[in-house]
């Protein structure tokens, strides 16, 4: 009812397309098919060409499924394709057909999961069920998702691999305690349950130990599972609530970490500690300044490595001149005089070396990164290779990035930093390696993009940069340097297009108000004439 009078009340053109495509999607999702498809085709009617895609899932609903891969056909036809249309023509689909739509739907948006996810459950029917696996890592590897975790943890169990199965149901219960699996039909909970008579069953201590060696093999799942296992243990452990924490940080889960932070707050047993937990709960809603004073009242209470450890990093990410730096790094190193864990302490040697690394200080950051490898905290490799780089030390860079790929379970970022060190071709070959194990991630596209405009290629420099846009439009340096290449190349209502968007995502940059002003100065000197 409220969604008619929205419709009713609308008096633009993108109101009504809101008002009508949202009461199709209610229609839709009310099961009442006839009803949807109506309201979907009154918003493609006001120019919302997006509810073309309700129509067509309507019109299968109703048992017309050619009907309805004529009218995604359709669509593809007429715009821009994306990935997603691809995705929804292969459901009306069958065969290799669909196999090739999906392939494609990979290709233009690999952040799809449903693609990954089908093609499994096709090779899991065929019975290769380490090829299901792999499919479904491909997108773990850069996008984890509960949904993605409970399908591989399903192969898992029918590899009999119960371990691999506990580990990831472990982790998804992290992500999301409330998630029902096997079609919303049983509890996390007691999936775990079941599995777990049937693992090896690991004290405190080997639960520590096996955190220390995922988190060295920058295993973030297995790092999840593990401290879910030792808090099923212990509860009331705030360490584990905020180590926790840190990994679903890291994954980018930011309202579950926040929850995990708060658990931390909640089960502290000391003053300073909860002082501590609340300074990062203030951190990452953005309150600096009140974090910091967090911060110094812990201390005042009691020197501790965390209270050090959150002033230094709060400070590090706000500051940088050579004053403010240097007191960070005097931060960084009472911290380190602390008791903790070496997990943290080689967190904070790593910080601390990037520190030295900005003040120049390039032997001091060695120390510190070597410190930190001989803890096992792996990232620091890639911190070792830079202070060799800047030494002109190449081929030692090359090596130490090197070492980061043989280790890490996550292998993205050693291609995509050892690129860096190394000659064009085999640069290329890694920042290959770096896209088709991370395809989100921007750098690759760009260098190739540049690479491309130097050896004046301009149309595949733009296709290279239009093929992460597409799918990754939130990247205002991308939509700058696609803007910057049509400018070059004198297209400049291509450059104005660009700069509107950057400027839509961030008014305040320069850059793209003077691209933008350029570009329509340009445009009108062409009507002028």
């Amino acid at each position: 009812m409220l969604l008619e009078r929205l419709g009713e009340c609308a008096t633009e053109s993108c109101q009504k397309q809101l008002a009508f495509h949202q009461l199709g999607v209610v229609m839709l999702e009310r099961n009442e098919y006839k009803d949807a498809q109506n309201w979907f085709k009154a918003a493609v009617e006001a120019g919302h060409i997006y509810s073309t895609v309700g129509v067509a899932r309507t019109k299968f609903k109703r048992g017309h499924k050619y009907s309805a891969y004529k009218l995604m056909n359709s669509l593809i036809s007429d715009y821009n394709p994306v990935g997603w249309m691809y995705q929804e023509r292969s459901l009306y689909c069958i065969g290799k057909e669909k196999m090739m739509d999906l392939s494609t739907a990979t290709e233009l948006d690999p952040t799809l999961s449903y693609p990954y996810k089908y093609r499994a459950v096709l090779l899991v029917e065929e019975n290769k069920f380490q090829e299901a696996i792999s499919e479904i890592n491909r997108i773990i590897g850069f996008k984890v998702s509960p949904d993605c975790l409970e399908l591989r943890a399903w192969i898992s169990i029918a590899l009999k691999d119960y371990e691999g199965a506990l580990r990831d149901v472990r982790a998804l219960l992290t992500l999301d305690p409330t998630y029902m699996m096997f079609y919303r039909q049983l509890h996390c909970d007691k999936v775990v349950d079941t599995l777990q008579p049937l693992v090896q069953q690991w004290s405190q201590a080997d639960c520590w130990m096996q955190l220390y060696d995922r988190w060295s093999s920058v295993d973030d799942i297995g790092c999840l599972a593990v401290v879910h296992h030792m808090l099923a243990n212990d509860p009331g452990k705030s360490l584990l609530w905020f180590r926790q924490s840190l990994l679903l940080f890291r994954l980018n889960f930011q309202k579950s970490a926040m929850h995990s932070l708060r658990w931390a707050r909640n089960h502290s047993t000391s003053e300073y500690e909860r002082l501590v937990y609340e300074g990062w709960l203030l951190y990452d809603s953005g309150h600096r300044e009140e974090a910091l004073a967090k911060a110094e009242e812990s201390i005042a209470i009691q020197r501790s490595f965390e209270a050090f450890f959150l002033k230094a990093y709060a400070l590090s990410n706000s500051s940088t001149d050579t004053e403010s730096l240097i007191y960070v790094t005097q931060l960084y190193e009472e911290a380190l005089r602390c008791p903790s864990d070496g997990l943290r302490k080689g967190q904070a040697l790593y910080n601390l070396g990037n520190v030295y690394i900005d003040c120049e200080k390039l032997d001091l950051a060695a120390d510190c990164f070597m410190n930190a490898i001989n803890i096992k905290h792996t990232r620091a490799h890639e911190g070792l290779a830079k202070v060799y780089y800047l030494k002109n030390q190449r081929k030692a860079a090359y090596d130490e990035m090197t070492k980061l790929i043989e280790k890490a379970l996550k292998k993205a970022t050693g291609y995509e930093k050892r690129a860096e060190y190394c000659d064009p071709d085999a640069a290329k070959s890694d920042l290959s390696m770096a896209t088709q194990l991370d395809p989100t991630r921007t750098f690759p596209y760009r260098y190739r993009a540049a690479v491309l405009m130097d050896g004046h290629k301009e149309a595949e420099a733009m296709t290279e940069l239009s093929k992460i846009i597409a799918f990754k439009p939130d990247l205002l340096l991308l939509l700058l340097q696609r803007a910057s290449f049509h400018d070059s190349m004198g297209d400049f209502i291509s450059t104005k297009r660009d700069c509107e968007a950057a400027l839509c995502l961030d008014p305040s940059r320069d850059l793209a108000l003077e691209l933008y002003n350029k570009a329509q100065e340009r445009l009108d000197e062409q009507q002028q004439k």
